[in-house]
């Protein structure tokens, strides 16, 4: 099963429709799936899952970069982890990474730095961000825009991460995701 945890400041909020049923919708027809509100995560919860999906949130919505204890699982869950906008700013921060100020609102070329099993050359990707990766030092960088890192990926585990919002308009990433390995 893979696990899509709602990033949004509380749970049933307006933007769930936004930022975490369009995942669902992607992720439903190709494996089960559950949805939980990230402080509904518990032990029991993430020894049932295969992979985790972290959605993103609202530009004014940085309510799990103020609560990152409550994501210290992440550094001992072994399965695949994919953290998108607000998910890949969060587990950066759980690894101590420092963010830094990159507001993009819209298209944007994307540009892949390093080969990886989710996407590949340039490509236009819908961003809805504040902050951006600071030159990682847990992460290779995978893709970058004119302004940003884009995408990451753990040097020893499976935890991926795109800063823009491939719900919205590169949904292989996300089938690509699921499916791999």
């Amino acid at each position: 099963m893979i696990l899509i945890i709602d990033m949004t400041w509380k749970n049933d909020s307006l933007a769930f429709d936004e930022f975490v049923l369009p995942i669902v919708s992607v992720v439903k027809p190709l494996e089960k799936c559950a949805i939980k509100h990230f402080l509904e995560v518990n032990p029991q919860l993430l020894s049932e899952c295969s992979k985790i999906i972290l959605s993103g949130t609202a530009l004014k919505d940085h309510a799990t970069l103020r609560q990152v204890d409550k994501f210290s699982w992440v550094k001992t869950f072994d399965n695949p982890i994919l953290g998108i906008c607000a998910g890949i700013q969060t587990i950066a921060s759980v690894f101590g990474e420092s963010l830094t100020p990159c507001l993009q609102i819209g298209m944007e070329e994307i540009a892949t730095q390093k080969a990886n099993p989710l996407f590949k050359g340039h490509f236009k990707a819908y961003a809805l961000h504040n902050f951006s990766v600071e030159a990682p030092t847990n992460f290779e960088v995978l893709a970058r825009s004119a302004k940003c890192i884009e995408a990451l990926k753990h040097k020893q585990k499976n935890i991926y991460g795109v800063l823009f919002n491939p719900e919205v308009r590169n949904q292989t990433i996300l089938e690509n995701f699921v499916q791999s390995s």
